[in-house]
């Protein structure tokens, strides 16, 4: 991708519906936001242990005059902006939570924070950038409370558990939702965002339909018969079963995944079987992740899933079965919305940084929320413009970074989407 400037940030009108703020004001804003995110990226906290992030988060959304919720799915922060006049509500969502990973990056403000995960002490790090999340919804909080000569309401949701919530738990959006975020009052769309490492500042990238991939965990069992390595003959060999049951999954997708409409992915992750070299053991347990973008893709695959894992494992003489345990939804954005919203981007950032792309087979929690009601989600610019694109450090490594100057943008997109839906 050609590397683009930000002149086109500078020559489109940013908020149409309200008074737009002073060069003076925009500049004070990013330069707030950025020490948010400073000071969020050195106190990174793990899923469900949000604590400070949530008391900075409610401490501000309170001193901008808003009724806030706090404890909601356990860390969550939930504020409430109220315009001038009666109209429809709007949401805004931003994650919290940090991962166990040890930063190795050269910022100044990198985290040395150590913590308890899985009972291993590991590093924590905000290393798919969710700092930058809270920051930009808590500066979009600030301008909007400040410009509130519209209809409606604004409902910002600060999100913990994106990440997943610890062994033994539940959170994040699913139990968000449970606990009634989207109602009280009912919201009628929602809007988020993501920043991408691997994009240039000043760009944003969309998909209408299915953008992030429905996630699934699934846990395969083979028993076979246990017997000396030098005689295999006498044995059901759970490694054998385990090694035709990975190939014949590879199949679903190659021969039963109508893959013309949108791609899956079928991944076993870890395999352990055996203690010793010379011992055939006798069961096997395989873990892995299935990714689909099309809710009958998810269904067939799940069927012949089902099907195929304990047939293969017949054919070798042992036993096996398999479950699957769904985790995120398609994170699907809604066609119509999507168009309606699309203007509103290419104002804010100009339409040649707006890229539609094609999905990506990650996967986010934010799908629950399209659930329930439509929904746009889209992907915020990260990357220095002085860094090629494929040179970004990936989301999830020790060194992820995001250029500081990507906020302002974040901050101008969820705003005007905002202000522009309540308008209509």
């Amino acid at each position: 991708m050609l590397r683009k400037t930000l002149v086109g940030l500078l020559v489109f009108p940013l908020f149409l519906h309200a008074q737009m703020p002073t060069t003076k004001a925009l500049e004070k804003l990013e330069k707030k936001v950025i020490e948010w995110r400073h000071d969020i990226h050195q106190n990174p906290e793990l899923s469900n242990r949000e604590f400070r992030t949530a008391k900075k988060v409610a401490d501000h959304l309170r001193s901008l005059g808003m009724e806030v919720q706090t404890g909601v799915a356990h860390t969550g922060v939930v504020g409430l902006l109220k315009g001038k006049r009666p109209g429809k509500v709007v949401a805004l969502r931003a994650d919290m939570d940090a991962l166990p990973v040890t930063e190795r990056n050269a910022l100044p403000y990198r985290s040395k924070v150590m913590a308890e995960y899985n009972g291993q002490e590991v590093g924590v790090m905000h290393a798919c950038g969710h700092d930058t999340h809270v920051a930009i919804l808590m500066g979009v909080a600030e301008h909007l409370a400040k410009n509130n000569d519209f209809a409606g309401a604004v409902k910002f949701i600060f999100q913990p558990a994106e990440e997943g919530a610890p062994e033994g738990e539940t959170g994040g959006a699913k139990l968000m939702v449970q606990e009634g975020v989207l109602e009280n009052p009912k919201v009628d769309a929602i809007f988020g965002l993501h920043i991408n490492s691997g994009t240039h500042v000043g760009e944003i990238n969309y998909k209408p339909g299915g953008t992030m991939a429905a996630s699934q965990r699934f846990v395969i069992k083979i028993k076979g018969q246990q017997a000396h390595g030098s005689t295999p003959w006498q044995s059901k060999d759970p490694i054998v079963t385990a090694a035709q049951i990975i190939d014949g999954l590879q199949t679903i997708i190659s021969r039963n995944a109508e893959l013309t409409k949108e791609a899956a992915v079928i991944s076993v992750g870890s395999i352990h079987g055996g203690v010793r070299f010379n011992i055939i053991p006798e069961t096997v347990e395989m873990i892995g992740t299935i990714r689909t973008l099309d809710r009958e893709m998810k269904e067939k695959i799940r069927e012949r899933m089902q099907q195929l894992v304990p047939k293969i494992a017949e054919a070798y003489g042992a036993e096996a079965t398999i479950e699957i345990q769904d985790g995120t939804d398609i994170t699907f954005n809604d066609p119509a919305l999507t168009a309606q919203m699309l203007p509103t981007l290419e104002k804010v950032a100009g339409k040649e940084n707006i890229n539609l792309i094609n999905a990506i087979t990650g996967a986010e929690d934010f799908s629950y929320y399209q659930q329930k009601v439509p929904g746009v989600f889209f992907f915020l610019g990260g990357t220095p413009l002085d860094m090629a694109e494929a040179d970004a450090p990936s989301h999830h490594t020790p060194d992820f970074i995001i250029d500081d100057s990507s906020m302002l943008l974040g901050v101008k997109a969820l705003s005007q989407m905002a202000l522009d839906y309540l308008s209509k």
